[in-house]
């Protein structure tokens, strides 16, 4: 018989599954719809989750925070390809800060697509409708964490781009000159970030998210996760 532990592991990697891989596809799709092929080309608009599978961001790094009890999940899936200067040529700043916010987008989407299907499933009473009710309470964390995460301006997240892209809009010389010199170091520059106690403060809006969401649906979602989290320990 599956315990409960056992159910939410499996809950919990099929709620990150759908969101990192929809948030990869959703890159490429709007970049396609913006006339850019690049994705469609080479498979990447795809539901099937191997294409989108990076051994590290879909794998290794989820089983870390989840072995080390960090209390959430993330992770990343391999990038979709876009050819932004397609974008560019077609729809301009806009069109390419569409294309960098597409992905947060759909997490943020997702999220409270999840809150509200909580709401309507109520206190499980079978092994079947636990499992639902753990993946919507696991969606609604993941998706706010990635969404969250990825607004940070720095160097290669989705916040970068668009902020790039908007200095570009705005003629704001100086700004995009910044993050041109920032992007062959982000990478670093995040990890030393994710090191240090400043991530706390950067994933400080996970936490009002989830209160905001508590006051739209009337789930403590704190409280709720928290509780989870014992269950399972």
């Amino acid at each position: 018989m599956l315990t409960v532990k056992m159910i939410n592991i499996i809950a919990m990697i099929l709620a990150l599954t759908v969101s990192v891989v929809g948030h990869e596809i959703m890159h490429g799709l709007v970049a396609y719809k913006l006339g850019d092929p690049t994705a469609k080309m080479a498979g990447r608009l795809s539901i099937n989750p191997i294409r989108h599978i990076d051994p590290i961001g879909t794998i290794l790094v989820p089983a870390i925070l989840y072995i080390t009890n960090a209390g959430f999940l993330f992770g990343w899936a391999k990038p979709v390809p876009v050819n932004m200067q397609i974008v560019l040529q077609n729809a301009g700043e806009l069109g390419a800060i569409a294309v960098s916010l597409a992905g947060v987008t759909y997490n943020f989407i997702l999220a409270i697509i999840s809150a509200f299907a909580l709401s309507f499933i109520g206190e499980p009473h079978s092994t079947f409708a636990l499992f639902f009710f753990l993946f919507f309470a696991q969606s609604v964390l993941i998706n706010i964490v990635l969404g969250v995460f990825n607004l940070w301006p720095i160097p290669p997240l989705d916040g970068a781009n668009a902020v790039m892209y908007l200095a570009r809009l705005l003629r704001l010389d100086a700004v995009v000159r910044l993050y041109a010199y920032l992007f062959p170091y982000g990478m670093v520059i995040l990890i030393l970030i994710l090191m240090t106690p400043l991530s706390a403060v950067l994933f400080a809006p996970v936490y009002y998210l989830l209160v905001f969401l508590s006051s739209w649906t009337g789930i403590d979602f704190i409280h709720l996760l928290n509780t989870i989290e014992r269950m399972t320990q």
